[in-house]
């Protein structure tokens, strides 16, 4: 078997066809797909010129599945990516993307290996789902100086995470919050784009 630490070379001809340099045969954009979802890193090069496409068939590919309906991106995230190509959040944009994954990648394994060592029903979800808040907390207060808590915090309305809404009228409180938080937001977009 093959050494799935290398990347899978895929090599695109002049005729715009795909070769798979380890198995010696052409693929399709659905095999990539498929190398990846198998875990597989892939890099894609143009045979004349050597140049990197790895990104653009990348994004091809997750244009194809968004167009037959295998929508994972809500439009609102699609919209805010358009937006970070022509703002100054484009230079925090990949590292908030690639935190955010590495983030999801490691609270699925941590899941993973609760479900197979703690016994019980419930235990191994609840555990999973703790991990994910705590790597969630570190991940915000990485990105937003102060967070969490209202006592000399940076952001406004912020809630503490370990205080979860027990009521719907605390829910609802929450709701409100995270409502005029996305008001000053696009209040403060609005003027940066009025003095640009």
């Amino acid at each position: 078997m093959a050494d799935t630490e290398a990347p899978l070379l895929i090599k695109r001809y002049a005729s715009r066809r795909l070769y798979n340099t380890e198995t010696s045969d052409y693929v399709t954009l659905e095999d990539i797909a498929r190398f990846i979802r198998e875990g597989r890193e892939v890099k894609i090069v143009d045979l004349k010129s050597g140049d990197d496409l790895t990104r653009q068939y990348l994004l091809q590919i997750i244009a194809e599945h968004e167009s037959k309906g295998d929508s994972v991106l809500p439009i609102g995230v699609l919209t805010d990516l358009v937006r970070s190509y022509t703002t100054q959040a484009q230079s925090v944009v990949p590292q908030f993307l690639a935190m955010s994954f590495e983030m999801l990648r490691d609270g699925q394994s941590k899941m993973m290996e609760n479900l197979s060592t703690i016994p019980g029903p419930m235990t191994p979800m609840s555990a999973g789902i703790e991990a994910m808040q705590r790597q969630q907390r570190a991940f915000l207060k990485s990105m937003l100086p102060g967070w969490p808590g209202p006592a000399g915090s940076t952001v406004p309305g912020a809630v503490d995470p370990d205080e979860a809404p027990e009521s719907e009228a605390d829910l609802d409180s929450v709701k409100k919050q995270l409502a005029e938080l996305r008001g000053k937001l696009a209040k403060l977009e609005g003027d940066d784009k009025k003095k640009g």
